[in-house]
């Protein structure tokens, strides 16, 4: 069901008075697209209460009031103005309907679903269905137990606005009473306007995200000592390499100096040093 529907005010004095009177005219159409069905309305207020209305069927004008009554008489005696009011409302403003409907078909009936989440502080924590990034607002997500719908110990949070557009919500079930045995007797159910089928996540311990601290497995703890071991090694062998090669540029001296010279003479079985042989 789509509806148009135009306000206009009139603020007016009365002169003899001086006192400030206000006009309301309320009117538009409504067009259902599942049976085409149209509908009109058109209603004036009068300082703020219901003054008279046009009754489409019988092309007459209702006065809820006694002083509204005079005003449908004379109305009522201008069978152009009804006839033009008629066409409008159930001609010309259904079309216009239809053709603003089309132009903003991305928008108006855009439909984006949510990812669900299960999530949990801890194990004592309430497990919070948390559905995110659907559009448009008008959704609901609630817990069903045994396939029927469950509030006792149920808090539901508000509808609230994404940066992108969309909207978020959460509903948080108290699982502190339930045993693990009946977790699976338990589903969260998202419900949005435009799409027939619910989307449903069934309570398991295993889809249900949290935040503590998950043991470390003995798997883990081994290849953790394995990786350890590899780079000690690693680094061990390279420092071997680095103080081989400091060690061997230490020892060694060039074949061409006259140091070596001397003293590779002296260890052929001279009994003088070099300082007495050069003398």
């Amino acid at each position: 069901m789509f509806t148009v529907l135009s306000l206009l005010l009139l603020a007016g004095a009365h002169s003899a008075t001086a006192h400030l009177h206000i006009i309301q005219q309320m009117l538009g159409c409504e067009w259902d697209d599942e049976t085409g069905e149209v509908n009109g309305f058109k209603q004036y207020g009068y300082d703020g209460e219901d003054f008279i209305s046009l009754d489409l069927e019988t092309e007459t004008w209702i006065a809820p009031t006694p002083q509204s009554f005079i005003t449908k008489l004379k109305m009522e005696q201008d069978k152009t103005f009804i006839a033009r009011s008629k066409n409008y409302l159930l001609e010309e403003c259904p079309s216009w309907l239809k053709k603003f409907l089309e132009q903003g078909r991305s928008s108006l009936l855009r439909t984006e679903l949510p990812r669900i989440s299960l999530l949990q502080k801890s194990p004592s924590s309430p497990v919070s269905c948390y559905a995110t990034g659907f559009f448009p607002d008008s959704a609901m997500l609630f817990w069903r137990k045994d396939g029927e719908e469950h509030y006792e110990d149920v808090y539901l949070g508000e509808v609230l606005p994404n940066h992108d557009g969309t909207f978020q919500m959460s509903a948080d079930l108290n699982v502190s009473l339930i045993s693990p045995e009946d977790w699976r007797r338990y589903d969260c159910v998202f419900q949005i306007s435009g799409v027939k089928e619910d989307i449903v996540t069934k309570l398991d311990k295993d889809s249900v995200e949290s935040n503590r601290e998950k043991p470390i497995s003995v798997t883990t703890i081994i290849i953790i000592i394995i990786i350890i071991a590899a780079v000690v090694a690693h680094a061990v062998v390279i420092g071997l390499i680095v103080y081989r090669r400091k060690k061997a540029q230490c020892t060694s001296l060039p074949v061409n100096d006259p140091g070596a010279s001397e003293l590779l003479r002296s260890d052929d079985g001279g009994s003088n040093s070099p300082s007495e042989t050069s003398s």
